[in-house]
């Protein structure tokens, strides 16, 4: 952390107070202060130049508006980091990932073709499906989760159940043929 000689600090006292009380050239001295600062913690933090250039404006906005709520202006450089490191934070997790977008680049990437309708009955075929589970006996419901949502082979779950392969194979194709009962009778419903 970067300490500041007696004299810097009481420097940034003084223009602190003085940008508290509304004195906009005294801000604007802390911005020539610190915007290098902000910007490498920024710059830190995102990894690309040009999102940290308009972090640091932000961060600044930020702190003009914030200003007055800072009670120990001996503590600017400190409050200032962490508006920088905060916003950075929140600013990294709504970015959205880095798509290509020549024509040819996102035409390969596409490859969700559902519309919003699909995805409705997707929706309610997961619920359907979820509501069944739940309404069978827990071997019936353990043996299909064991298959289908963990991914266990059969001499797997023939391990985990301590039960022969012949065995395993018959409860996932009774578990099955229960389910698709279960989730038939909730949509006649």
């Amino acid at each position: 952390m970067l300490t500041m000689q007696d004299s810097e600090l009481r420097r940034v006292v003084s223009l602190v107070r003085a940008a508290q009380a509304g004195d906009r050239e005294a801000f604007g001295e802390l911005f020539q202060r610190f915007e290098r600062q902000v910007f490498a913690d920024a710059l830190r933090r995102l990894g690309d130049y040009n999102e940290a250039q308009e972090l640091c404006q932000d961060v600044f906005v930020q702190a003009l508006r914030k200003l007055p709520q800072l009670q120990a202006p001996e503590a600017f450089s400190c409050w200032l980091r962490s508006i920088t490191q905060r916003m950075a934070i929140n600013r990294l997790v709504r970015r959205r990932p880095d798509v290509a977008t020549e024509p040819e680049t996102l035409e390969a990437s596409v490859t969700d073709e559902r519309t919003p309708l699909d995805a409705v009955l997707a929706n309610e075929r997961d619920a359907r499906l979820r509501a069944g589970l739940g309404r069978l006996r827990e071997l019936d419901r353990q043996t299909l989760v064991a298959f289908y949502v963990k991914g266990q082979s059969l001499l797997e779950m023939s391990d985990a159940f301590d039960a022969p392969l012949g065995t395993i194979k018959r409860r996932l194709h009774v578990a099955r043929k229960r389910l698709a009962k279960e989730v038939d009778s909730l949509v006649a419903v």
